[in-house]
């Protein structure tokens, strides 16, 4: 069997700028793909998204390295195709809340189990080969389709309202971190975490997007979601300028090696 190629870490750091990031970015793949549906052709808004997720994917695992604007690309088409994807599940095919939750809960626990078994770690630190970051992008997936699912059966089915729905979540996003704090397994406390991300940030899109008979505040969809990119974009753009005056202050050997290594392909 061939050696499992080694590549350089491939995920960023998880700081409170990560979170912020994480956050806005599932806000805008609600209130995109909500725009994208409501105001044009449907079946071609989830063809075009399907093949820019596929290619985001593609290019992610095309460079050896974590590049900030490749990875969040990635995470915004995550975000874009599973929210569409998720309300295919239940708009058209009639699948109920509870059953897509529990059905995509089962999926992410097999991916972990998995995940778990082969590599012997769920630590996004250790995502260093390409097959790790195969198991990272499938429970990313997962975990964000459970939280689609999970944040429409809160607003929609236990009629809370996106609001009140958005308030328990931002609790519940908090919880693990404090309980990290008092010890908690970190890996546990990060994947619970970055599961609502998705709820809390959707609730809050729709919040402000979605019309006041609905419970929102009527700003409308494509305005929220143009807010959402020009402040993605920002806050990517000002982590991949720090990234590459980090890379600048490498030695010059070392920086050889990152160089070659950020090249698509590079050994």
């Amino acid at each position: 069997m061939a050696a499992e190629r080694v590549i350089f870490r491939k995920v960023p750091e998880v700081t409170a700028l990560f979170w912020v990031i994480k956050l806005l970015t599932t806000a805008l793949g609600e209130s995109t793909s909500d725009y994208l549906v409501n105001d044009f052709n449907p079946y071609v808004a989830v063809v075009c998204c399907s093949l820019l997720f596929v290619g985001a994917l593609a290019l992610q695992f095309w460079f050896r390295r974590y590049v900030p604007w490749v990875y969040w690309l990635a995470i915004v088409m995550v975000a874009v195709f599973g929210t569409m994807a998720a309300d295919v599940l239940h708009v058209v095919i009639g699948v109920p809340y509870w059953l897509s939750s529990a059905a995509f809960g089962v999926a992410l626990v097999v991916v972990f189990w998995l995940w778990y078994r082969v590599e012997g770690t769920l630590s996004i630190h250790s995502i260093t080969t390409t097959r790790r970051e195969v198991f990272y992008w499938a429970a990313v997936s997962a975990a964000f389709a459970l939280g689609t699912a999970a944040g429409d059966l809160l607003a929609y089915t236990a009629r809370l309202g996106f609001l009140a729905a958005g308030l328990v979540f931002a609790v519940l996003f908090v919880a693990p971190g404090v309980a990290w704090r008092a010890g908690m397994n970190s890996i546990a406390a990060f994947w619970i975490s970055y599961v609502l991300t998705r709820p809390l940030g959707a609730s809050f899109a729709d919040w402000t997007g979605k019309g006041q008979e609905a419970g929102g505040l009527g700003w409308g969809d494509g305005p929220v979601a143009a807010v959402l990119v020009a402040l993605i974009a920002l806050l990517v753009g000002y982590l991949q300028v720090r990234h590459r005056k980090a890379d600048e202050l490498l030695p010059v050997g070392e920086a050889a090696n990152e160089f070659a290594a950020r090249r698509p392909g590079g050994r």
